[in-house]
């Protein structure tokens, strides 16, 4: 996966199981990969070590729009797809994490469980 977080540190703020996956949510991120990220969601499939699939809530940089992006990370590449102030809040980026995972994984008839 090119664009990955690279993550050095990092607290848990949030996991939850959402039919096969585990999807767990990252605050007080430092990273080695030059980024800034508010908060970091995993996705991880199964019994797999390596999460198959990110979401990023990242300040933007000078001269672009005014709240944080969205960025998805998958294995052939990364694009932001949406941008807001609402990702500052974690219950806010939480919710909208939990549905793009829903319906990317095809997993709207699953309920999320929150387990920490």
């Amino acid at each position: 996966m090119k664009e990955k977080p690279a993550i050095a540190t990092a607290i848990p703020r949030r996991r939850y199981r959402l039919g096969e996956f585990t999807i767990t949510v990252l605050g007080d991120i430092d990273s080695k990969d030059g980024r800034d990220y508010r908060y970091i969601a995993a996705v991880i499939c199964g019994q797999d070590p390596e999460p198959g699939l990110y979401l990023t809530a990242e300040p933007g940089g000078p001269g672009e729009e005014a709240g944080l992006a969205m960025r998805i990370v998958m294995q052939d590449g990364a694009e932001v797809i949406d941008r807001s102030q609402r990702w500052s809040d974690l219950d806010a980026f939480v919710e909208e994490v939990l549905r793009i995972v829903s319906r990317l994984l095809k997993l709207t008839d699953e309920t999320p469980y929150r387990l920490m």
